[in-house]
């Protein structure tokens, strides 16, 4: 459990963090004592409003502009970050494109758009990253529970894109171990967003596949981020974490 003070003199970077499981980690780590810095693409508005929730905190907060799916600004936040508070010691990969849909409609735009974000953007914010973080620098990337079960058709690109991640995650960890950084990735089950809502049309189906027959709550996700951010799990790297209702079981 991560305590209040724990992330104190800290600095954390969340991409995508406007809104939902983003804004939602982006204020608990505000919580335990860090800066935060949020990137967003069409949410600026959203993002100042978390900008404004971490600062009623007594921490620090900015709103970056960055779309991930273009390789500068998705190297460029962390490095932004850094900047403005002077280094970066946790790192948010939240940001995502959850495109479903059969296979057979799914355009090459589509597959290019996906990846670009999903896993280059991902894999070019951990790098920058990296090259800033002093010694107990944390990356906690956010998967789905697809990774590990994909109940129904729809859903080839983005969980093709999300299990690319436990791929990156495992060998950021034996990269990084060296220095005492740590990578982690966990993976969400249905969780009640705006983007997928637990009174939305496909909700009902979705609870049913969980073993606790309900959506998560962002909070919940944000918990196990900031535990994996925090000093408690120091000796935790490379591993998968699920907060998905038992999707999985």
């Amino acid at each position: 459990m991560t305590v209040q003070g724990s992330l104190k003199s800290k600095v954390a970077l969340v991409t995508g963090g406007s809104r939902g499981i983003g804004a939602a980690v982006a204020l608990r780590l505000a919580r335990a004592g860090a800066d935060v810095a949020v990137t967003y693409v069409h949410g600026k508005e959203a993002a100042e409003d978390v900008v404004r929730a971490v600062e009623a905190l007594g921490r620090r907060a900015v709103a970056l502009r960055a779309d991930s799916a273009d390789a500068g600004e998705a190297a460029g936040a962390a490095q932004r970050t850094a900047e403005v508070y002077g280094g970066l010691d946790v790192l948010v990969n939240n940001v995502g494109v959850g495109l479903l849909g059969p296979l057979h409609t799914l355009t090459l735009e589509d597959v290019d758009r996906v990846l670009a974000v999903n896993v280059r953007g991902v894999f070019l914010a951990s790098q920058a990253a990296a090259a800033r973080m002093p010694a107990g620098g944390r990356i906690v990337t956010i998967g789905t529970c697809m990774t590990q079960r994909v109940p129904g058709p729809g859903g080839t690109l983005y969980a093709t894109s999300k299990a690319a991640l436990v791929g990156l995650t495992k060998a950021l960890a034996r990269e990084l171990g060296e220095r005492g950084i740590t990578a982690n990735i966990v993976h969400p089950g249905p969780t009640d967003t705006d983007m997928n809502p637990a009174s939305g049309p496909y909700a009902s189906a979705q609870a049913g596949m969980t073993a606790l027959g309900r959506f998560g709550t962002p909070d919940e996700v944000a918990s196990m981020v900031a535990y994996l951010a925090g000093p408690e799990a120091a000796y935790v790297t490379g591993a998968e974490f699920a907060v998905d209702g038992g999707h999985a079981a």
